[in-house]
C-alpha cells in the first residue's frame, strides 16, 4: 500500500523529487510518514495536506492518499 507525495515550491529541490510514491507507514499517520528517509530534509514548519485538506501530524493516512508538502507562506 502506498501514498502519493508531492513536494511544492522549494521543497521539490530540497527533497530531490516533485512527486513520489512512498509505502504507507505503520502506524499509518502523517508523523510516521515524515520519518521516511526521502523526507528527512523537510523543515518542521512545513504545511501538510492530505487529499487537498490541511492536516496535523497525527492525521491517519489511507492507501492512495495524496500528500502535499508546502513551505509556509508569508507576506504583508
Amino acid at each position: 500500500m502506498k501514498v502519493k507525495v508531492m513536494a511544492f515550491a522549494r521543497y521539490g529541490e530540497l527533497l530531490g523529487f516533485i512527486e513520489a510514491e512512498l509505502p504507507l507507514p505503520e502506524p499509518p499517520t502523517m508523523d510516521e510518514l515524515l520519518k521516511h528517509p526521502f523526507l528527512a530534509k523537510l523543515p518542521p514548519n512545513a504545511l501538510l495536506a492530505v487529499n487537498q485538506r490541511y492536516v496535523c501530524r497525527d492525521e491517519i493516512l489511507c492507501s492512495g492518499d495524496e500528500i502535499a508538502l508546502m513551505p509556509p507562506v508569508s507576506g504583508g
